[in-house]
């Protein structure tokens, strides 16, 4: 049986790092991110809704969506950042699950969902077990501020507006303490799937 493995974290808290490692064990991952960017591509359906929507202002000179300016418009406005997800949500959701399906019929041990929002948007249905990356609230800003030249307010503001990740500890059910080394997540996960697959 193929386990549906959630795997979440907060911004900054290095589920991307955890997710190259399941790769390089070869374990497929079906990225959340990278399929919600491969949705709102020219042409496709999602696309000419967003587009329908917000007016063809958001768009860069080549037709493509500037996630950034689309980015400040929903940021603070939540009706509009709603409509997005209704447009976005349903058609990322789809494509995951075909990856899993896919999985399944090649009865792989394991497939692993990379959903940064799995408990906000309420996705944990769509997994058997979860797996949060979590670090502590001085170790996620200081991360944030380097990794992408945020001012602290500006780092605060953007993690603030995700669950908090103590909120997400009780409600997983494995927990990768990413504070210490690369070494150490690597053991911690290598226990994990020990136990889920």
């Amino acid at each position: 049986m193929t386990v549906v493995i959630g795997l979440t974290g907060g911004i900054a808290s290095g589920k991307s790092t955890v997710s190259n490692m399941l790769k390089n064990l070869g374990i497929r991952v079906v990225d959340a991110d990278q399929i919600s960017r491969e949705v709102v591509e020219v042409g496709k359906p999602a696309y000419q809704q967003i587009l329908s929507f917000f007016g063809d202002e958001i768009l860069h000179q080549d037709k493509t969506i500037n996630r950034e300016k689309l980015g400040s418009i929903i940021f603070g406005d939540h009706s509009k950042r709603e409509q997005l997800n209704k447009i976005v949500h349903p058609a990322v959701r789809k494509e995951m699950l075909n990856g899993v399906e896919e999985e399944k019929a090649k009865n792989s041990k394991a497939v692993v969902l990379d959903i940064p929002l799995l408990f906000e948007s309420k996705l944990t249905y769509m997994v058997d077990k979860t797996i949060l990356v979590y670090v502590n609230e001085e170790t996620q800003l200081k991360r944030l501020m380097e990794r992408n030249g945020y001012t602290e307010e500006e780092a605060k503001m953007r993690i603030e507006s995700q669950l908090p990740l103590h909120t997400k500890k009780d409600l997983s059910d494995e927990i990768i303490d990413n504070n210490g080394t690369i070494e150490q997540t690597e053991k911690q996960l290598h226990e994990i799937l020990k136990k889920l697959i």
